[in-house]
């Protein structure tokens, strides 16, 4: 993918990089979804972004925890439409 995604694009990828399907991305996943995305990040940069990535600390990224990671790299832009109440 070479430009922005849209939320649909990011939900999609996170949703086929979800292999386990319980809506969260372990480290390999994660991976798989960084790669689709076309980013390329060392194995200790990919690391470290996870476990940033990862604020409630329990092992896996969530959607939201992925969409504050890329809006942190400023991959996207803002949160999602559903969150701008």
């Amino acid at each position: 993918m070479t430009t922005r995604p849209t939320e649909d694009d990011l939900h999609a990828v996170f949703t086929r990089a979800d292999l386990g399907g319980d809506d969260k991305l372990d480290l390999m996943e994660y991976t798989l979804v960084l790669e689709s995305l076309g980013l390329s990040w060392t194995r200790a940069e990919t690391q470290d972004r996870f476990e940033r990535a990862d604020t409630n600390r329990d092992g896996f990224i969530s959607y939201a925890e992925f969409r504050a990671i890329l809006e942190s790299q400023g991959w996207i832009a803002g949160p999602p439409p559903d969150a701008r109440g």
